[in-house]
């Protein structure tokens, strides 16, 4: 078996090599950065952009009551109520206040207030208000009710659900509000009788636009025309 041999020292040809190749490597970075400095520096390309040309004239002008109706909706909500007729005397059974009607005050209207206390809260009840007269025997109410409608369309819905019980009255006539998307007037031709009270006939209407729903009620002691009941909600509806 052979001998192993023993390694080879590097000689001084091999270290001689080597140093040679770093002080090149050395020499060529040197050249480049004076190469380098000898130049001119580079511009940078500009930062800022190019200006723009500006549209010319005044910009439009915001929408009037007529085309925005939330401008109307979000004033005073009284103003929207139909006005009193002339000759007719100030309802003072009416549950407003100065024409603004209290969540509490507006449940109590119904028969259930607690069960329609819970249910406004639920609709996002915002605020009502009221108007009333009497003209001779016949008394008559129009109501607004203004929803947040955040989560529901609860003026639709609302006026939808008192439709519902009117449709429910016996001997009742109904029709359609023009000028509305499912307005509904209703004529009751059967009395309410109470002992030791005159009968009392009744109308009522319902209807909505945008967030506010709109109630019409009509009492007498004798037959309510349907153009009585009519007109006056489409005067009211016009006022939204």
């Amino acid at each position: 078996m052979a001998e192993a041999r023993p390694p080879r020292r590097r000689g001084r040809t091999t270290l001689l090599i080597a140093a040679a190749a770093v002080l090149g490597v050395v020499a060529g970075t040197c050249a480049g950065y004076l190469v380098q400095a000898d130049r001119d520096p580079t511009p940078l390309p500009s930062l800022s952009q190019p200006t723009l040309a500006q549209a010319k004239g005044d910009g439009p002008e915001p929408l009037s009551a007529a085309q925005d109706r939330r401008v109307k909706t979000d004033g005073d909500l009284r103003k929207l109520l139909v006005k009193k007729p002339a000759g007719t005397k100030k309802a003072v059974w009416l549950s407003s206040v100065d024409g603004w009607l209290s969540l509490p005050a507006y449940a109590d209207t119904y028969v259930k207030p607690g069960a329609a206390f819970g249910d406004a809260v639920s609709d996002e009840f915002r605020r009502a208000v009221s108007t009333g007269w009497t003209k001779g025997q016949a008394d008559f109410e129009v109501r607004l009710v203004q929803f947040r409608q955040e989560e529901v369309l609860a003026a639709s819905e609302v006026t939808s659900g008192n439709q519902s019980w009117a449709a429910d009255e016996s001997a009742t006539r109904s029709w359609a509000l023009p000028g509305t998307e499912d307005g509904m007037v209703y004529v009751h031709d059967k009395p309410r009788t109470k002992p030791g009270y005159l009968p009392q006939y009744y109308a009522e209407a319902y209807a909505w636009r945008g967030d506010v729903a709109v109630m019409v009620w009509i009492y007498d002691t004798k037959p309510i025309p349907k153009k009585s009941i009519m007109d006056l909600t489409k005067r009211q509806m016009e006022r939204l």
